[in-house]
């Protein structure tokens, strides 16, 4: 179980009487008589259901790691053959409009935008009634924590379909099924707004709970939107300020990165939280990402459905490169045993499996489905930090360096952990140390697309140019909104 309590994790209105901090409403859910709006102990609840959104059920787990990552080249999409069979047409590039993780993960981020923007007309409501002036900056914070998960929201619908509609506040229906989609280019301007706003209301750390999005979250998610854009000034600086802020560090050992005890450390600028609270029952406030990886056919409590596994390339490319360190951490292997003592059995299904969200037995206490529900996910590490300041400086930035770091200073301190020697940070370098520090962490296929590589390299896999850059508007989508047109390529 954690040893840290962290509010993100439970995510649920509080009773105003509460003698302890867990005695807590269902989660997600606001009392029926509604906030009182005066009450600063009110302010942070609004907000805290909308991290709450953000936490992925097994289903959505699915989703995400489908469409996020098995149409990589890294990861094959696991389990059995006969299982799953629309994450399937992801990894072979077969899906159409109808596919059903496609269209959840479509409605996963809008539940999360519509979570987002309750928070922040909450925060309008706690304005007018709170007097003081610790209420008044606490109202102003929440706001810009909130504006971080509808900034993450939108950033992930920019990348998966391109021009979606902007839902900024509270909708009816009706208003709903008339929105038009906008540009890619507004919503990522909609999103550095979100975040120039975080930027400069949220604090640099939170004195209460570990894992609330900071100033540092903000900089970090709009460096990485800046890449998309390439807008290598913005991202350069960005990145460079974080160095500089001597805030953030790379774990000693690249395991240490991953494990359950090192979670909001020194190296994680943005996670998404899960706990089952050291229970072994229901309700709790668990994340799924984990357990839907887990080793399929192994033994309770060290197994799970066995999705997004390692592929073949990806071993080959770790073995091309002398990347030892990182290959034993990234991936479980068939037949062998962790050094925890925990074995992965002969008799599962898949040959590999993700070593980054692996979780000793010892944590794994639920009654069932017991697999990594105290693991979080990580979204923004510090190496990805380094590596985005290394590629933005490559790429011709030209800032006003505070951190004192070069492209190849950044580039070569991730290798030297890694137990690489240095090299010089060409853009074909630096690609590939992303490939290999950041492996199935849902990053490769959005870097090939960003790269203009995808074509070149996902082809054999089945990739067609021109058309699955982005992912298929949802046919269920377009019959609820008329005004949603076609995405270019695919057959409605």
């Amino acid at each position: 179980m954690k040893t840290r309590i962290i509010i993100i994790a439970f995510a649920a209105v509080a009773l105003a009487s509460c003698s302890k901090f867990l005695d807590i409403r269902t989660e997600a859910t606001m009392p029926s008589a509604g906030l009182d709006y005066s009450k600063t102990e009110n302010v942070f609840l609004p907000v805290s259901a909308a991290y709450a959104s953000m936490r992925l059920s097994e289903g959505r787990a699915q989703n995400y790691v489908g469409v996020l990552e098995i149409v990589s080249d890294d990861a094959d999409k696991g389990s059995t053959e006969a299982d799953g069979p629309t994450v399937a047409q992801l990894d072979n590039f077969t899906y159409g409009p109808d596919n059903n993780n496609i269209e959840q993960m479509w409605n996963w981020c809008y539940d999360m935008s519509s979570a987002a923007n309750y928070a922040i007309e909450s925060m309008d409501l706690f304005e007018e009634a709170i007097t003081s002036d610790s209420g008044l900056q606490m109202v102003e914070e929440c706001r810009g924590e909130a504006k971080i998960i509808r900034a993450f929201a939108y950033f992930n619908l920019a990348r998966m379909f391109g021009r979606v509609p902007i839902i900024d506040r509270s909708m009816s229906a009706s208003e709903l099924a008339s929105m038009t989609v906008s540009s890619v280019d507004k919503v990522y301007e909609f999103v550095y707004k979100d975040l120039d706003d975080a930027i400069a209301t949220v604090p640099e750390t939170h004195t209460d709970y570990k894992g609330r999005y900071n100033k540092y979250t903000a900089m970090a998610l709009k460096a990485k939107v800046a890449l998309y854009r390439q807008d290598w000034n913005e991202a350069a600086r960005l990145t460079d300020a974080l160095i500089a802020s001597g805030k953030f560090s790379l774990m000693n050992r690249f395991k240490d990165a991953f494990n359950v005890e090192n979670e909001g450390g020194a190296e994680s600028l943005m996670e998404i939280e899960s706990s089952d609270l050291g229970q072994t029952t229901d309700p709790m406030p668990v994340c799924y990402y984990a357990f839907i990886q887990g080793p399929r056919g192994n033994k309770e409590p060290f197994q799970g459905w066995g999705y997004k596994v390692p592929s073949q390339k990806l071993v080959d490319f770790l073995d091309s490169r002398g990347d030892v360190i990182r290959k034993k951490v990234t991936l479980l292997v068939r037949g062998e045993t962790t050094p925890e003592g925990d074995l992965v059995s002969e008799n599962c299904t898949n040959p590999y499996y993700n070593g980054k969200v692996y979780v000793p037995t010892s944590y794994n206490t639920r009654s069932y489905n017991a697999y990594g529900l105290d693991h979080n996910m990580r979204l923004i590490r510090y190496a990805d930090v380094l590596l985005m300041f290394a590629e933005a400086m490559a790429n011709g930035a030209s800032i006003s360096v505070t951190s004192g770091y070069t492209a190849d200073m950044a580039l070569n301190e991730v290798r030297t952990r890694a137990g690489l020697p240095a090299i010089s940070a060409t853009l074909e370098n630096i690609y590939d140390e992303r490939r290999a520090e950041l492996a199935l962490e849902e990053n490769r296929f959005f870097d090939l697309v960003r790269w203009g590589k995808a074509a070149e390299v996902l082809g054999p896999l089945g990739f067609t140019a021109g058309k699955n850059e982005v992912f298929p508007i949802p046919s269920a989508q377009r019959q609820l909104n008329g005004n949603l047109p076609a995405t270019p390529g695919y057959t409605y």
